[in-house]
């Protein structure tokens, strides 16, 4: 039986790490309603993910990101 070989992160290859402040790249990883997506849907790393999520969770207590969407 053939193992399935993970991808590397969009972001490991060149070494960038997610930061709080670029709320473009996070909202990209963010459903509508607000909740982070999961590693099989962003294809990142285990360890970018880790990232990513610790950096979506500062953004939103710094009120650059919303808990939870508004419902319009």
């Amino acid at each position: 039986m053939r193992r399935r070989r993970r991808n590397r992160g969009v972001y490991c290859p060149d070494g960038r790490c997610f930061d709080y402040k670029d709320i473009d790249t996070l909202r990209r990883f963010v459903t509508e309603t607000g909740k982070i997506k999961p590693r099989r849907q962003t294809g990142n790393c285990a360890r970018c993910q880790r990232e990513l999520a610790r950096e979506v969770k500062r953004a939103r207590h710094l009120a650059l990101l919303p808990f939870v969407a508004s419902g319009e």
